[in-house]
């Protein structure tokens, strides 16, 4: 047998060696289904149901913790930018159906990214789609899972948070501090202090350029000037003032107060003014006799200074500084 032949030879053996390539792509495909059922079975494995749809068939959740009409193209750049660089969205919004003829689901987690493709489709990019991930949850479920995502982040506010609190603990807790906090898995002192920003007055959340400027460290700065009626009040006019200058500038009239600044102004506010010292003049009055006008002789440092009406006759003023001399020099 030739060389040839026992090559073609052993290329047949081989193939009834192997399986042919269709059936090793099979054999993958049941393995992998396999061990998907298996990772099922044992809990190891949740599958999920994405869908990419029209970001124009959801609205907000109402209770979302985020203000969306505070979403623009600048404070939403960087997302914008990724999805186009990545030709897609990345990470599934979190939505629940609902019973409306308007919209098909309401935007729990993700509503930067609802903003940010929605403005893709609005300015030439009409490819873009909303990824969403459906679930079905519980009002107070749906609290919890938004604030678990965006606890950490930046771009919502400490104001946004507070009012969030402030209504769920109401709402979802009875008004119990402890049992919000357990849920939550925080700390009751955590949570006091976003309760005591929510618990500002409008006044003072008006002075402030933007709700986005205004902290919780703010609120622990002033809650004790608004915890005493006598300083409370000097603090709220105080506020109101620096609150129309804040509109004007919104109006494009002269520059916002900086939110640093805004505190420093209503500290100031609450405290008395102060007022110099009177300084002691070391001063007396001499006279000729009694019943007649003299003269006024004050001790400023080394010098005196006298002074006397005009009208003050010549005997009168003589008889004054002879009483003054007298005194001074015991003559």
């Amino acid at each position: 047998m030739s060389k040839k032949h026992d090559a073609i030879f052993d290329d047949v053996l081989s193939d009834l060696d192997a399986p042919s390539q269709p059936q090793a792509r099979e054999q993958a495909r049941f393995l992998k289904r396999s061990t998907t059922i298996s990772d099922r079975l044992s809990g190891e494995l949740e599958e999920k149901t994405l869908r990419w749809i029209d970001p124009s068939e959801c609205r907000m959740w109402e209770r979302h913790n985020r203000d969306y009409a505070l979403l623009n193209e600048e404070n939403c750049r960087d997302l914008i930018d990724g999805i186009k660089a990545q030709g897609r969205q990345e990470f599934a919004a979190v939505v629940r159906p609902i019973d409306d003829p308007d919209y098909k689901f309401e935007v729990i987690c993700g509503a930067r990214r609802h903003f940010a493709v929605s403005w893709l489709r609005a300015n030439n990019y009409t490819q873009f789609k909303y990824l969403i991930e459906p679930r079905e949850m519980s009002d107070e479920e749906a609290f919890r899972l938004a604030d678990i995502e965006n606890r950490e982040r930046e771009d919502i506010s400490d104001y946004e948070r507070a009012i969030d609190y402030a209504d769920a603990i109401a709402r979802y807790y009875g008004g119990k501090q402890k049992a919000m906090a357990e849920r939550l898995e925080v700390s009751q002192p955590w949570l006091s202090r976003y309760l005591a920003l929510a618990a500002l007055p409008a006044e003072i959340v008006g002075a402030f350029p933007s709700i986005r400027d205004l902290k919780e460290r703010h609120a622990r700065d002033l809650k004790p000037l608004l915890g005493r009626p006598a300083t409370a009040d000097l603090v709220l006019a105080q506020a109101v003032r620096i609150e129309a200058q804040q509109q004007s500038a919104r109006n494009g009239r002269g520059p916002f107060v900086d939110p640093g600044d805004v505190v420093k102004q209503l500290r100031q506010a609450a405290e008395p003014p102060k007022v110099k010292p009177v300084r002691k003049l070391d001063e007396a009055t001499y006279r000729r006799s009694s019943g007649e006008k003299g003269i006024v002789a004050r001790k400023k440092g080394r010098k005196f200074q006298i002074e006397f009406e005009d009208t003050l006759s010549e005997a009168s003023l003589r008889g004054a500084l002879d009483a003054f001399l007298k005194e001074k020099f015991g003559k």
